[in-house]
């Protein structure tokens, strides 16, 4: 029965992490509320037994996490919220004044929006605990890599045949924006780039364990490390590097700015991670870094003449993004403790819009999700949200420090979530579901990965006593 639950858990989140993407990135409130109900499923069918105390820790943390978005959620709503600070929005009584009856006032401008708005944020973290639970079973940890990597490749190639055949269309409707760039089954580009660059970060890493595979040993030198190399079959390799290529042609159609070059910096990273203890000396270490930083300049140089153009004419940033971003800083000094109410800022926001934003168009996102957060939930809950990423990001470089089996979980893990946090300072990303639930997934897998299993553990200690490696090579000393 646990073996049958275990796997039932794992292909509900196997589901969810490839379909998610596909419904026009899953934005519409019922299909986040379906994705709610499946992964909801796959976490109470997901077994416990291989939890150890960190991942008791991370989850205890998603617990006070969650319980305070619900206190700030009931003090938004309520008509009798229980703290003193919780003072209605203005807005209620200037409409009681116009209107000449009493109106119920509560915290939030939108009484009811909190609640509509919550599937979002729901998702995401049920997506991270369900990645967390499930991936503690390296064998599933693996194979949510691949359906991440496979079904990644499949939308990149889609997405280049019918940006080719007919780039008006996403999916079976016409495009209302973005004509012209690749944006696969997501309405943004931006998201659409982000989510290519996870993916292509994968692909790299898989087509790394491949050439690990071929430098049998420990550290060795850049010129016998491509004597191993030359030497094997090109087959073994030709796969993952074939579905990088389209992974990276993808990300690099979207013309997104701040998607491509994070992306390309989370590839620099996830690659010099990885192959970190395979260099000889730092020296090694250090021409890796700046070998791979020079690669990523020339596929930029060669592929992404679009990104390239748009930098030229409009810069690194968009026009009234800083004017936006103070006028959001007044509605946080307005509303400090509880915000407006979640899910609100388009409400909120066109009081305090600056005469330096264009009038064109409507700004119904903040494009900064930390800001986001503190003025429609409040300084403390976006203070909350904060230090759960700083405990996630320091578990996840723990396991990139200590794991030695099955690295490549937590590697891609850090990588993905530096490029997502990154980008969402920026933009929006991680407020779409469609990349929300596969970053998250990848994040909570990384973690669960991140602690060393009491096996290895005790192996390693009495290797270190013994003089042997942990995989049963002689320790021996390097007198240089």
């Amino acid at each position: 029965m646990t073996s049958w639950a275990a796997r039932g858990s794992a292909w509900l989140l196997f589901s969810a992490v490839a379909g998610a993407p596909v419904p026009f990135g899953s934005g519409d409130p019922v299909v986040i509320a379906f994705w709610c109900f499946v992964l909801g499923l796959a976490l109470i069918l997901a077994p416990v037994n291989r939890l150890k105390f960190g991942h008791m820790a991370l989850l205890a943390l998603g617990a006070v996490l969650a319980a305070a978005y619900a206190f700030v959620l009931h003090e938004q709503v309520a008509l009798h919220p229980w703290l003193s600070i919780a003072t209605p929005h203005p807005i209620w009584s200037e409409a009681s004044a116009v209107l000449g009856e009493h109106v119920e006032a509560s915290v939030s401008i939108a009484r009811h929006t909190p609640y509509y708005a919550l599937g979002t944020p729901m998702v995401a973290l049920l997506s991270l605990a369900t990645g967390l639970v499930v991936g503690t079973d390296r064998v599933h940890a693996r194979q949510l890599l691949w359906v991440v990597a496979w079904s990644g490749a499949c939308l990149a190639i889609f997405g280049i045949v019918q940006q080719l055949a007919d780039p008006d269309m996403i999916l079976w409707r016409e495009k209302r924006a973005y004509l012209g760039v690749l944006t696969s089954t997501f309405i943004n580009r931006n998201t659409a780039a982000v989510y290519f660059g996870s993916c292509s970060v994968i692909w790299l890493l898989l087509l790394s364990s491949r050439f690990d595979s071929f430098l049998a040993g420990g550290a060795v030198g850049w010129r016998e490390a491509a004597d191993r190399m030359l030497s094997r079959p090109l087959a073994a390799i030709f796969v993952p590097l074939t579905m990088l290529i389209v992974c990276l042609a993808a990300m690099f159609m979207t013309g997104s700015r701040a998607g491509v070059m994070l992306s390309l910096l989370a590839l620099v990273v996830a690659f010099n991670l990885y192959f970190r203890r395979r260099l000889a000396a730092a020296s090694g270490a250090l021409i890796a870094f700046f070998g791979s930083g020079v690669a990523a300049l020339v596929l930029l140089q060669f592929l992404g003449e679009g990104v390239i153009d748009r930098l030229d004419a409009r810069g690194a940033t968009d026009e009234g993004r800083l004017a936006t971003y103070r006028a959001i800083l007044r509605m946080i000094a307005d509303h400090p403790w509880l915000g407006t109410g979640q899910g609100t800022f388009a409400a909120a926001y066109p009081a305090y819009r600056s005469s330096e934003v264009s009038m064109w168009g409507v700004w119904d996102i903040a494009h900064n999700t930390l800001l986001e957060t503190a003025a429609d939930m409040g300084i403390p809950m976006a203070a909350l949200v904060a230090f759960g990423w700083v405990a996630i990001f320091v578990t996840l470089i723990y396991g990139v420090r200590h794991r030695n089996r099955d690295l490549i979980a937590p590697i891609s893990a850090l990588a993905v979530a530096m490029l997502a946090i990154l980008h969402s300072l920026v933009d929006f990303s991680l407020q779409i579901p469609g990349y929300g639930i596969v970053a998250m997934a990848l994040i909570g897998t990384g973690l669960a990965q991140s602690f060393p299993s009491r096996s290895r553990r005790r192996a390693a200690r009495r290797a270190a006593e013994d003089g042997v490696g942990a995989d049963g090579d002689q320790i021996v000393a390097d007198s240089t």
